[in-house]
């Protein structure tokens, strides 16, 4: 039986964490997806990454997959995706995830209070 800390724990050995001021550097880059997996009413309150493509999680799968009528063509497997979320779990769960869907790239950012704390821009809207 997995637990929501197993769970993570995995995903946190799959998916390796990336510093805000690393994550800076890769803003506005074409290869690069940023995805923020907070529900709507985090991200209209606190913005988001700029250029952030915001999916929730319990959405990611369908959108990531280039066979669901869900599909959102911001998702390409040869891209880097940084993920992040409020505190970090969820992104870390959602980094899984598409790797195990063929995603090679995926770094978890972590929270977003880390990026903003860290003088990272804010897209509002």
């Amino acid at each position: 039986m997995k637990t929501v800390q197993s769970m993570l724990d995995e995903a946190n050995a799959a998916v390796p964490r990336i510093s805000p001021d690393e994550a800076k550097k890769l803003v506005g880059k074409a290869d690069v997806l940023f995805l923020d997996v907070r529900e709507p009413p985090e991200v209209a309150a606190s913005g988001k990454v700029p250029g952030a493509v915001a999916v929730p999680r319990g959405l990611v799968e369908f959108r990531a997959d280039p066979g669901s009528a869900m599909h959102d063509k911001a998702f390409d497997r040869s891209k880097t995706v940084v993920a992040y979320c409020a505190s970090g779990g969820r992104s870390a769960l959602v980094g899984k995830t598409l790797k195990d869907m063929g995603y090679a790239n995926v770094l978890n950012l972590g929270g977003f209070k880390g990026w903003v704390d860290a003088g990272g821009e804010v897209e509002k809207g």
